[in-house]
């Protein structure tokens, strides 16, 4: 069966890998894990942002472009699709007001566009007929309408959904999945990208 994955970037990070040594991971070794073998991967698509370094994180932009030049070099099925970070000023209410002071101004970051771009290709390639099945890999009820029109349209098109975070999964995202799997932390240790990557001299970043 012809599968094409639709990766939430941010959401895989945040709720599987963050905090854990096995972010040097290897997409197409964890879902050949987490996927039967029916499925044949022809098609990884990585919805991200880049981020930017910190005061106190300083590295943390490279240490991602790191990341993403070792998927592109180790895995000849990925696209990475980017969105962007917004930053502005909010008025926040205090946890905790004071007389007087209620509100804080703080700045507000948020990332934009990746989840509208992973919608957008996964019915754009259902009209292309790209695959028999799309698994969507995230958390965010905000796919649901795109999954649903996949499979209003596209009857005969197998819908998957993979949960980042293992023991929850998004009630409006189950609604439209013809199966559902999780990704158990269990396997991460043996879905790790080589190091360095054959052929090149991509190392993982210090601290992954």
């Amino acid at each position: 069966m012809r599968t094409a994955i639709y990766v939430d970037g941010f959401n895989l990070y945040y709720r599987t890998v963050r905090g854990t040594p096995h972010k040097w991971l290897d997409l197409k070794a964890l879902f050949t894990r987490v996927l039967k073998p029916s499925h044949n991967i022809i098609r990884i698509k990585y919805f991200t942002a880049l981020v930017s370094p910190t005061p106190h994180d300083p590295d943390k932009t490279s240490r991602q472009k790191t990341y993403l030049r070792a998927l592109r070099c180790h895995i000849p099925e990925i696209e990475i699709h980017y969105g962007h970070f917004l930053s502005h000023e909010v008025k926040a209410p205090l946890a905790r007001p004071v007389p007087g002071r209620a509100f804080e101004t703080v700045i507000k970051t948020e990332e934009k566009g990746s989840d509208v771009n992973l919608a957008v290709h996964l019915l754009n390639d259902a009209w292309l007929d790209v695959y028999d099945c799309a698994v969507v890999v995230s958390n965010d009820s905000d796919l649901a309408e795109a999954m649903r029109l996949v499979g209003f349209h596209h009857p005969s098109k197998v819908i998957g959904l993979v949960s980042p975070e293992e023991g929850r999964t998004s009630k409006q995202l189950k609604i439209h999945a013809n199966f559902i799997r999780p990704i158990r932390k269990s396997v991460l240790p043996a879905c790790q990208l080589p190091d360095p990557i054959p052929g090149t001299t991509i190392h993982k970043p210090v601290g992954w």
